[in-house]
């Protein structure tokens, strides 16, 4: 289990994080360019190491009803891996614009490299790996929501 300064330190490598601190001892950090209402990514990281990082739109075990993971027990891999992907999925919680002209989007897999693309095809949002159909969704979100919970991230 890492200490609350371990935890602290991590945290704190992250320049697009604001550290705010609340009662007790604890300390809060918001993902200020949010897209979303929603901006803290961690909630109430505690001396004694206990604290929370926000999954809300994430498949993630252990997820209490705001959307919250315990990280207690976590180790520097683990929780870094989940504030990126909370990051990412506050960072990329935008509707596109109707007018605005989509063509494709590609995916990057942060651990092998592997490439996805997204595309707009009569009013489906396909993902493809080279030229194989890899899923079909309905919204943009819904394909964005399946790429990020794979461990993708947009290429840009």
């Amino acid at each position: 289990m890492l200490t609350f300064e371990e935890k602290l330190s991590i945290i704190e490598s992250y320049p697009e994080l604001t550290r705010y601190n609340v009662s007790m001892g604890r300390v809060n950090f918001h993902f200020e360019e949010s897209q979303s209402d929603k901006k803290v990514v961690v909630y109430h990281l505690h001396p004694n190491g206990n604290g929370f990082v926000y999954a809300g739109k994430l498949k993630v075990p252990k997820k209490d009803p705001k959307g919250m993971v315990n990280i207690r027990n976590f180790s520097e891999e683990e929780l870094r891996s989940l504030i990126d992907r909370s990051i990412e999925s506050l960072q990329l919680d935008t509707v596109l614009d109707e007018e605005e002209v989509f063509e494709e989007e590609i995916w990057v897999s942060k651990k092998e490299g592997h490439t996805l693309t997204l595309v707009l095809e009569d009013d489906m949002w396909n993902v493809y790996a080279g030229s194989l159909l890899d899923g079909t969704f309905p919204s943009y979100n819904e394909a964005k929501q399946y790429l990020l919970e794979e461990g993708f991230k947009p290429n840009r």
